[in-house]
């Protein structure tokens, strides 16, 4: 339980960042380790090799199915603590967490190698600028899309 409550603190502190509105704010927040305002690749692939072993309560280097639940219900309790999607900014983000997307040999199951392989994918996904890094800029303001 103490690993998943880490994990809640990792993808569900409200701040500063969040509070002053800007697109993605919360997802930097948490994301940025150095507070520079960029989320770099090695950032994103770190956070999620932290969330992954979080969330492996058996430390076996798979996300059994329900260990995959309560990631999904963590995740569902920060949106929900964050007021929604902020206007669609972080539906990329909640989508490059499901299962069906990091589970890449649709066997039921997330490996580590799935879940964290998947970060150059998602960074790709997220950086939608292309400057090789993610920051409020890549949420857009206003896009209806995310």
């Amino acid at each position: 339980m103490n690993r998943i409550l880490a994990t809640l603190t990792l993808i569900a502190l409200p701040g500063l960042a969040a509070a002053e509105g800007l697109p993605g704010a919360h997802f930097i927040q948490n994301w940025d380790f150095d507070t520079d305002g960029r989320v770099t690749y090695e950032e994103v692939e770190a956070r999620r090799g932290d969330i992954f072993y979080m969330f492996d309560q058996n430390e076996d280097g798979i996300l059994q199915s329900a260990e995959y639940d309560l990631f999904d219900e963590a995740r569902a309790a920060d949106m929900a603590n964050m007021g929604g999607h902020e206007g669609n900014a972080m539906r990329p983000v909640d989508a490059g967490m499901m299962r069906a997307t990091n589970d890449a040999d649709g066997d039921g199951l997330v490996s580590r190698d799935e879940f964290v392989g998947f970060s150059a994918t998602w960074f790709g996904q997220m950086d939608r600028n292309g400057d090789g890094v993610i920051t409020a800029d890549d949420f857009g303001r206003g896009r209806g899309n995310g």
